[in-house]
């Protein structure tokens, strides 16, 4: 009786042993993996590499240096030395123009025709329109100085220049540029203003008392 007690007492025993062992929580431990690599898993780093570009832009002045020499290559002698010359004037300002064959580029001191006028349509119109009437738009080089007024009178005075230019090519051009009224020399200017009033008509406002 007593041996089967303990008998049954050893596998109560046994049985309790296991079942605190069944009951412990399994933990399972990792290797803690370094900030860098959890954030290249996650695809957003913590710390984004500084990044240097380095971009070589022309600047203006460099631009003009390489037109100018470009301009004396093209221009020996400067433009008193050219046959195909004209001037033409407009309000205040002057244009000495060359033409020279080419493809049709227009250069006004120095610069793009296109940047010189500010990129306006109409003004690029009026440097255009004599070689155009004349269907001679990517036959010459137009090469211009000019000074004084504003960039309006400045392109229709390039105009009168490059009209009275194409003269010197060949006389046959005088009736269609006449035609045009591209040879007419335009000389409206800004009337002077007057003493006793506030422009050159504008008068102050009258009061009677």
């Amino acid at each position: 009786m007593t041996t089967s007690m303990l008998a049954l007492t050893s596998s109560l025993a046994s049985l309790s042993f296991s079942s605190n062992v069944a009951q412990k929580p399994t933990t399972v431990s990792f290797p803690r993996a370094k900030s860098a690599s959890v954030t290249n898993i996650c695809g957003t780093p913590s710390r984004m590499p500084r990044l240097v570009v380095s971009a070589t832009v022309a600047s203006p002045e460099v631009e003009t240096v390489n037109l100018k020499k470009y301009v004396k290559s093209r221009l020996p002698g400067g433009f008193a030395a050219q046959t195909i010359i004209g001037t033409g004037r407009r309000k205040c300002a002057i244009a000495r123009v060359v033409l020279q064959e080419g493809t049709g580029k227009v250069l006004i001191n120095y610069r793009d025709a296109k940047e010189y006028l500010q990129g306006n349509p109409l003004w690029l119109q009026y440097v255009k329109i004599p070689l155009v009437t004349l269907g001679y738009e990517s036959n010459y080089d137009v090469f211009v100085k000019a000074h004084g007024g504003g960039l309006s009178g400045q392109a229709q005075a390039i105009s009168l220049g490059i009209a009275r230019a194409l003269l010197k090519v060949s006389e046959d051009h005088r009736r269609p540029l006449r035609k045009e009224g591209l040879l007419t020399r335009d000389s409206r200017v800004v009337e002077r203003k007057k003493p006793g009033l506030k422009k050159a008509r504008k008068a102050p406002q009258f009061s009677k008392r």
